[in-house]
C-alpha cells in the first residue's frame, strides 16, 4: 500500500551539483562488479533491464537516495548505510536489527518527498519500491531524473506481472513470488558493487521461509488482509505480497477473486465472506483513518457490521507492519507472523 503526497515541480539541470554520475548509453556490464567507487570500478558501467527500461550505472553509487522504506531496508540490510544520502516514505519503524544503521541516514520526508528535496541531496542513484513513486503524481517521473543524470531503479516486484496503468495500486496479471524480491536484492547488490552480500541475504531469506512453512497446512483457514482506512478499507487482492504469504501456508484469501493489489471493499461484503482470521496492518503513519492496529481493532469491535464476524468475536487477529504486507524483504516477516498466528489459533494441520 502506498503513501501519497503532492509532487513539486522538477528542478532544472542547473540545480544539480557537478558531482552527479551521468547515465551512459553503454552496453551490458559484468555481473561481478567490485565494491569500489570511481569510473574504473571493475564491472562498470553496469546495465540492467528494469521495469521495461535500460538502466546504466557508471560506478557504484556513493550518494543514493531511496524514496520508499522497502528499498531503504534492503540497502541497509546489505550494509550500505554509508552510501545512502537520504531516505523517505515510511509507514513503520525500521526493521529490527537495522536501527543503528538507519539512525545515521537522513530522512527527508515521512511521506513522498518533493523532487527538490531529493535533488538537494545531489544523488548519484535513486531507488524506489513502487512504480507510482517515480511517475507523474509521485516524486517525479523517472525520465526527469534520468535527463538530469540520475539513474533510477524500481522494485521488479511492482512491475513484473503487474499492470499499473489503471490507477490505484495496480492489478496483478500474474501472482507475485518471492523471486521478484530476491531479484531486487541481488540487482541492488550488483549496482553497489557488493554482489556477494546480495547472495548471502537471499539465502538467509530463503532459509526463513523454509523454516516458517515447515510442516504447516492451513488449508482449512481463510484470511483477510486489511492495510488501512476504516471508511473505505484497502484489503488485499489475490496476488500481491499477502498472496505470497497465503499460498506458502496453503490457506485461502477471502478476496482471492480480485487481482487488484489493494481494492477498496465495503464492510458488508467483508462480513458476508466472514474470514477465520484478520491480518491487520499496524502502521505508524497518520495519513488515513484507522492506521494503527489499535484503531483498527477498536473499529472492528464497535462497528455493528463487523463486530458479529467470527474472527472479531474470537479476536483472531494477526498484526503486521505495513512493510510486511508489501512486496519487500519483510514479506518474510509477514509469513512468519501469520504462520505463528494460525498455529496459536489451532488452524493448522
Amino acid at each position: 500500500m502506498l503513501s501519497k503526497a503532492t509532487p513539486a515541480p522538477i528542478r532544472t539541470a542547473a540545480l544539480l551539483a557537478a558531482g552527479l554520475v551521468l547515465l551512459t548509453a553503454c552496453g551490458g556490464g559484468s555481473t561481478t562488479p567490485s565494491a569500489g567507487g570511481g569510473d574504473k570500478a571493475d564491472g562498470f558501467p553496469l546495465t540492467l533491464k528494469n521495469c521495461g527500461r535500460s538502466v546504466t550505472v557508471k560506478a557504484p553509487p556513493q550518494r543514493a537516495v531511496s524514496v520508499d522504506q522497502g528499498s531503504t531496508e534492503i540497502l541497509l540490510s546489505l550494509g550500505l548505510a554509508d552510501r545512502i544520502a537520504a531516505t523517505a516514505t515510511w509507514s513503520d519503524p525500521v526493521m529490527k536489527g537495522l536501527e543503528k544503521a538507519n539512525a545515521g541516514v537522513e530522512r527527508i520526508s515521512d511521506n513522498r518527498p518533493s523532487s527538490e528535496k531529493v535533488l538537494d541531496k545531489e544523488p548519484d542513484f535513486l531507488s524506489a519500491s513502487f512504480a507510482s513513486t517515480l511517475a507523474k503524481g509521485g516524486v517525479a517521473p523517472r525520465e526527469q531524473f534520468e535527463k538530469l543524470g540520475v539513474p533510477t531503479y524500481i522494485s521488479p516486484a511492482d512491475c513484473v506481472g503487474k499492470d499499473n496503468s489503471g490507477g490505484g495500486d495496480g492489478a496483478r496479471t500474474e501472482p507475485l513470488t518471492m523471486d521478484s524480491v530476491y531479484t531486487e536484492v541481488r540487482e541492488l547488490a550488483q549496482v553497489f558493487g557488493v554482489p556477494e552480500r546480495g547472495d548471502a541475504l537471499v539465502e538467509k531469506l530463503r532459509a526463513r521461509v523454509a523454516k516458517a512453512t515447515d510442516g504447516i497446512d492451513a488449508s482449512n483457514a481463510s484470511l483477510l488482509y486489511w492495510f488501512s482506512d476504516s471508511k473505505a478499507p484497502y484489503l488485499a487482492g489475490c496476488c500481491g505480497a499477502p498472496g505470497v504469504i497465503t499460498r506458502e501456508l496453503g490457506a485461502k484469501n477471502v478476496f482471492d477473486d480480485t487481482h487488484d493489489e489493494w481494492p477498496q471493499i465495503s464492510w458488508e461484503t467483508v462480513a458476508d465472506r466472514n474470514p477465520d482470521v484478520l491480518v491487520i496492518g499496524d502502521l505508524s503513519r497518520t495519513m488515513q483513518t484507522a492506521e494503527s492496529a489499535e484503531k483498527k481493532i477498536e473499529f472492528l469491535e464497535s462497528n455493528p457490521v463487523t463486530k458479529t464476524m467470527d474472527a472479531v468475536k474470537n479476536r483472531r487477529y494477526v498484526l503486521l507492519s505495513g512493510q510486511a504486507m508489501n512486496p519487500t524483504i519483510r514479506t518474510v516477516e509477514g509469513l512468519e507472523r501469520v504462520a505463528a498466528g494460525l498455529r496459536d489459533f489451532g488452524l493448522t494441520g
